[in-house]
């Protein structure tokens, strides 16, 4: 390993030196999707960043247990206690059973990470695979005396917890300051505080998922899961619990109180969240239709964008912002990450045909490999990492165009380090289909044609004309360039 991997904290609000709780191993739990409805792309981004910082931790040599769960059951429309089971509510509309709906959704959730060439996680746990877990931590909070029963509910009690331990911790938020919704909501009146959560909902006569527990027919609240599947699988305390920013608060201060009021002990060592993915300045989500779906950003089946984009890019695309910082999705950000794109793939492959020469002096190599490490080192900085990659590219197309020499090390340390960091720790992929649209025999053939010509108008001294071919191509995104082995052409940013 090289250096000393930092990390943000969002319990501190700081970075901090990352040390796993077991030497060599790391416990790291992502919340998953509520599989209602297809996954839009500000819901990929969550999971790419954490893509990144899984391939990243394996990279370094940890063993990862990577727990993502799916929410199939108990996420009302509020993410609060009251409304309608999302999943319930779907299958209502489109009068089909409700695990119909959550098999439909899981299936496309699969599908579509896959695409963005994203690892699955070590387990993948569902809520409905877990109501025996979940009604025994209910009997253990009460038992603690942190939570009552009303009518066939079971609620937390944030401010008796609150005497014992801090509510608010993770979010900064006071007690006093923590008023939810004052509509007048099904079930609202059963609680003793505006304050308090669900951790068990009696089922009504028309609710479909329900199951049976010491308190009535129910379903779990939105909360409980992370905390029983978490706490089943990575056990009471682990190193890292990671969601959107948007899961702060509550989902993320609820898990932390009902840990705490059973194992009284802090559950997570560091809470990591990636923010927002945005669109037409606006915050990308299904309830608003502000959003647009991966396969419609692919397919360029879509009234936003005027092509298509393929998933390395867009996998790529979004890598190029920190995973903490917003980032906002446009035609333009989008085609300069598809030439950003091709030019890392194509520096790999110019790199493979170079032949060792004599070291460039103004290139050192090992200090460009520990400048990619300081990045990822420092809070999984992609787009640091990035940077360091395009000058590598920077190095290597000057190499290929004769303009400087690399060694036998310098290319092996290149070949190395590049083909890690952006296949292992990026994740980015070669695209056969792209990689033929941007080379294809008909573009070689007419490039070699105008490369005839400027190397005839060279030959006969009239370099205005071949000044003007290669400088008009450039103008175009064609880089033409001259070569110990002959002219070649290059497209490039």
């Amino acid at each position: 390993m090289k250096g000393s991997l930092h990390v943000y904290n969002s319990l501190s609000g700081s970075k901090e030196e990352f040390q796993s709780l077991t030497a060599g191993h790391v416990g790291m739990y992502v919340c998953g999707p509520t599989v209602y409805s297809n996954v839009h792309l500000g819901n990929c981004r969550t999971f790419i960043s954490f893509d990144l910082i899984y391939r990243y931790l394996k990279f370094l040599g940890y063993k990862v247990r990577y727990v993502r769960n799916i929410t199939d059951a108990g996420h009302l429309e509020n993410d609060e206690d009251a409304g309608e089971d999302r999943i319930a509510k779907k299958a209502r509309l489109e009068e089909i059973e409700p695990m119909e709906v959550v098999q439909r959704y899981t299936v496309d959730f699969h599908q579509t990470l896959a695409k963005f060439n994203t690892y699955p996680p070590s387990i993948e746990p569902t809520a409905t695979g877990h109501i025996v877990e979940q009604i025994e931590l209910v009997k253990a909070i009460l038992e603690e005396g942190l939570a009552y029963e009303k009518n066939g509910s079971v609620y937390f009690d944030v401010i008796k917890f609150n005497e014992r331990e801090r509510y608010g911790k993770l979010s900064g938020r006071k007690i006093e300051d923590l008023i939810h919704n004052t509509r007048t909501l099904d079930g609202q009146s059963d609680k003793r505080n505006p304050q308090d959560f669900a951790l068990w909902k009696k089922a009504e006569p028309q609710h479909i998922m329900r199951w049976p527990s010491p308190w009535g027919d129910g379903f779990p609240g939105w909360h409980l899961e992370c905390t029983a599947m978490s706490t089943k699988y990575l056990g009471e305390q682990f190193d890292i619990h990671g969601g959107g920013m948007d899961l702060k608060f509550p989902h993320h201060e609820c898990e932390i109180a009902q840990a705490e009021a059973v194992n009284k002990k802090a559950p997570v060592r560091y809470w990591l969240h990636a923010n927002m993915l945005t669109l037409n300045g606006k915050k990308m989500a299904k309830s608003t239709g502000n959003n647009i779906l991966p396969d419609e950003l692919f397919s360029g089946k879509n009234t936003l964008f005027s092509k298509a984009f393929s998933p390395a890019v867009v996998r790529f695309f979004l890598l190029q912002a920190h995973y903490r910082s917003i980032v906002d999705i446009s035609e333009n950000a989008l085609e300069a990450s598809e030439k950003g794109y091709h030019r890392l793939m194509d520096a790999l492959r110019l790199l493979e045909d170079l032949a060792p020469s004599t070291p460039a002096e103004n290139f050192d190599q090992d200090a460009w490999l520990d400048c990619c490490y300081t990045a990822m080192n420092d809070d999984f900085n992609s787009p640091i990492l990035i940077a360091q990659l395009f000058e590598a590219a920077k190095q290597i197309q000057a190499a290929h165009a004769g303009q400087q020499t690399l060694s036998k090390e310098q290319i092996n340390t290149l070949s190395e380090g590049m083909r890690g960091f952006i296949f292992d720790v990026l994740g980015l992929f070669v695209e056969e289909q792209a990689s033929a649209a941007h080379e294809t025999p008909a573009l070689d053939t007419a490039m070699q044609v105008l490369i005839d010509l400027r190397n005839e108008a060279r030959q006969q001294k009239n370099f205005a004309l071949a000044d003007k071919i290669r400088d008009q191509l450039a103008a175009g995104g064609i880089q033409i360039q001259d070569g110990k082995e002959g002219t070649s052409y290059l497209l490039n940013t």
